[in-house]
């Protein structure tokens, strides 16, 4: 993964964590967490990283370079599985997907592919 909006939002829906939160934790307002997860957006300060590594628990040199593991514990993940969402619509939705309970994940998807045309 090279891209480091991609690190950086992947790192922050692996621990859990809304743009809101994050912004929270790093003292600065939800866009600039926008900004930093869009692939054309701007970077964070290196004392940023060093907070967002440290709350969502990552590796600072993967998060920074995108070398080495995300973090110790964790395997690196197939690229087709590492990022899901096209676009931030997208990513509200998976947020709000990975929120629920299994039972309610499996009513969400049937409606979905209600409403999805064939």
């Amino acid at each position: 993964m090279n891209n480091i909006a991609a690190r950086i939002r992947r790192a922050r829906v692996s621990a859990r964590l809304t743009q809101s939160d994050l912004a929270c934790f790093t003292g600065v307002r939800r866009s600039a967490v926008a900004q930093w997860e869009h692939p054309r957006g701007t970077h964070p300060t290196a004392e940023h990283m060093l907070v967002i590594a440290e709350k969502t628990g990552v590796n600072f040199e993967w998060l920074a370079t995108g070398r080495g593991a995300p973090s110790s514990n964790s395997a690196v993940l197939p690229d087709e599985l590492r990022d899901f969402a096209k676009n931030e619509f997208e990513s509200r939705v998976l947020e709000a997907m990975r929120r629920l309970s299994r039972a309610k994940q499996e009513l969400a998807l049937k409606m979905v592919k209600l409403l999805a045309p064939d």
